[in-house]
């Protein structure tokens, strides 16, 4: 076998490696993908809306981001983070956070600076989503919420949590 033969089925092979890793790392089609959630909002015993402990509107970082996202107590004392609204790109990794980093546009990396809940992953890229908050939870110092891409750690979009 010839050098250059040699040399063209290792630069092959190595190409094919690169091309397989960068698919399962950016799964680009996930860019042209919906996965639309319409969960039920959460209502208290007497099936009137619950109170709100704080509020915020999604400002896009990494992608393109709008939604609305609310902190309820449910009827049974349970804290959910109620996403309306939500459209944002679907990515890989994508997960809910509570964090205690401010929003700040055009920053899309400070949210993994501080501390954070994970709240698990995002159920869908748009629609009315529910994500219930941990028990013992302490939500006097996590001020945001953020759609974070685990996989890249940007944020693809935020919300301050404005108590109510």
């Amino acid at each position: 076998m010839s050098a250059r033969r040699v040399l063209f089925s290792v630069l092959t092979v190595v190409t094919v490696a690169a091309v397989v890793v960068g698919l399962y790392l950016f799964q680009p089609w996930r860019l042209f993908t919906t996965v639309t959630v319409d969960e039920a909002p959460v209502v208290a015993a007497d099936g009137a809306p619950p109170p709100l402990l704080a509020q915020g509107t999604f400002l896009s970082h990494e992608h393109d981001t709008s939604g609305t996202v609310v902190l309820q107590r449910a009827a049974d004392g349970t804290v959910v983070v109620r996403i309306t609204d939500l459209r944002t790109s679907d990515g890989p990794a994508l997960h809910v956070w509570l964090t205690d980093q401010p929003v700040i546009p055009d920053d899309w990396h400070n949210f993994d600076d501080g501390a954070h809940v994970d709240l698990g992953a995002l159920k869908g890229n748009e629609g009315n989503q529910n994500y219930e908050v941990p028990a013992g939870t302490d939500l006097s110092a996590l001020r945001s919420v953020s759609i974070w891409c685990e996989r890249f750690h940007v944020s693809f979009g935020a919300a301050t949590l404005t108590p109510v």
